[in-house]
C-alpha cells in the first residue's frame, strides 16, 4: 500500500535511516515475497545504512525470530518497528533509544488512552462489562519498541507468539520503561486510517525542520 505515492514500508524505512542512530534495518517479509519488496526498498541499495531482506515465519514472534537471526553479531541494541506505524518520526525513536543508552533493558513508546477502557467476558448469551481500569494508568503503545539484544532474545527463548515483544520480555520478569509516543505513529490499519495518515503526512512534510520533537504525547 502507499501513502503520498510511496509504499508505507518506504516511509518507515527513511525515517528509521534518519534518525542516524539506526546502522542495520533488516525488513522481514512474508515468504515468496522477498523480490517484491527488495524492488521497492531499492533506493537504499547503495546507502549508508545496509537494509536487508528476510522471509519471515507463521506468526508475528516467529518473524521477528527470523529478523533476530539476520543481525550482525555486534548489534547489542534492537529495535522492533512496524511498516504500518509509517510515520513514526525520528524524534520517537531518538527517545526510544536514549532511554536504552540510561539503562533500560526493553522499552516502549506509549500515549495516553482518551477512551473509557472496559474488561469484557462473556456471560450466557450476552458479552457484559468484568471490570473499567482507571483510565489514568493505561497506555496504548505503539513502536519502534527497542531492546537490550539479550534481553529480547531471552524474552524469545520460550518460543511464545505475542502481539508485541514487550509482552514476551513482560513473562521474562523484566521491567519494561514506557517513554512517550508520538501521534504520527499511529497504526495504518483501516480505510480511515489511511485518510488521516494522508492529512498527517501533508503536515508534517510542511514543517518539516522547523521543529526538533514533533508531537510527543503521553508519559512515561
Amino acid at each position: 500500500m502507499t501513502l503520498g505515492g510511496t509504499p508505507l514500508v518506504t516511509h518507515a524505512v527513511r525515517r528509521l535511516v534518519a534518525t542516524g542512530g539506526v546502522s542495520h534495518v533488516v525488513v522481514v517479509v512474508p515468504a515468496s515475497h522477498e523480490d517484491e519488496f527488495a524492488d521497492v526498498l531499492s533506493e537504499f541499495a547503495d546507502g549508508d545504512v545496509p537494509v536487508e531482506i528476510v522471509a519471515g515465519g507463521a506468526e508475528r514472534s516467529d518473524s521477528v525470530r527470523c529478523g533476530l537471526r539476520a543481525l550482525d553479531r555486534e548489534c547489542d541494541i534492537v529495535l522492533v518497528h512496524d511498516a504500518a506505524r509509517c510515520l513514526a518520526p525520528p524524534s520517537l525513536v531518538a527517545r526510544v533509544l536514549a532511554a536504552l543508552d540510561d539503562g533500560a533493558d526493553a522499552v516502549v513508546p506509549g500515549v495516553a488512552v482518551v477512551d473509557t477502557i472496559k474488561l469484557v467476558e462473556a456471560r450466557e448469551a450476552q458479552t457484559v462489562v468484568a471490570s473499567t481500569p482507571a483510565r489514568a494508568a493505561l497506555r496504548a503503545i505503539q513502536t519502534p519498541q527497542g531492546f537490550r539484544r539479550s534481553a529480547l532474545l531471552a524474552a524469545h527463548a520460550c518460543g511464545a507468539d505475542a502481539t508485541d515483544d514487550a509482552a514476551l520480555v513482560e513473562l521474562a520478569g523484566a521491567d519494561v520503561v514506557v517513554v512517550a509516543g508520538d501521534d504520527l505513529a499511529l497504526k495504518v490499519t483501516t480505510p480511515l486510517d489511511m485518510v488521516l495518515a494522508e492529512h498527517l503526512l501533508a503536515a508534517d512534510d510542511a514543517v518539516a525542520g522547523e521543529v526538533t520533537d514533533t508531537h510527543p504525547r503521553g508519559q512515561s
